[in-house]
């Protein structure tokens, strides 16, 4: 049965990050930053093309440290490519994800809403991940938001 929209859920994570708004919005768009917390944890993240800005995008390949872990790319690693098509400083980063994989239980976009907001203590980032592949087990998924949102934390609390 192929995925429809029906078939597709949104999965939803935040953290209060101990940093202010501009250094977090920063990871988002310093390549060598996002590429220190994107990749959850037992994973390391490459940039094969990076372009972070409204209009642009990136292409990642994740590499699992864990042998036995399910990959949609190839043997090792997950292929994804990134449009961004919004990028409000301060507020919104969206995201278009779209697996590179020949298994359509991950087909399709996966749209990322990241929300940015002034809080006391710090910056809450809110994480909407809409239409997400019925391939990604629910539970691996938000593992993965958290650990990502912990990684980012680390990233930018110095």
């Amino acid at each position: 049965m192929k995925p429809t929209k029906k078939t597709r859920r949104t999965d939803h994570a935040e953290r209060l990050i101990a940093a202010p708004l501009v250094d977090v919005f920063s990871a988002f768009t310093s390549g060598a930053k996002l590429a220190r917390w994107l990749p959850p944890e037992g994973a390391k993240g490459t940039f094969e093309h990076i372009d972070l800005r409204a209009g642009g995008g990136f292409l990642m390949r994740l590499t699992f440290d864990d042998g036995d872990v399910e990959t949609k790319s190839d043997d090792d690693s997950d292929v994804v490519e990134v449009y961004i098509p919004a990028l409000d400083e301060g507020r919104l980063i969206v995201w278009e994800v779209e697996f590179v994989s020949d298994d359509p239980r991950f087909s399709g976009t996966m749209a990322m809403h990241w929300y940015l907001s002034r809080r006391a203590g710090g910056t809450l980032v809110t994480i909407d991940a809409h239409q997400v592949p019925p391939g990604i087990s629910a539970k691996d998924h938000l593992e993965g938001l958290d650990s990502s949102l912990a990684n980012l934390a680390r990233v930018v609390e110095g």
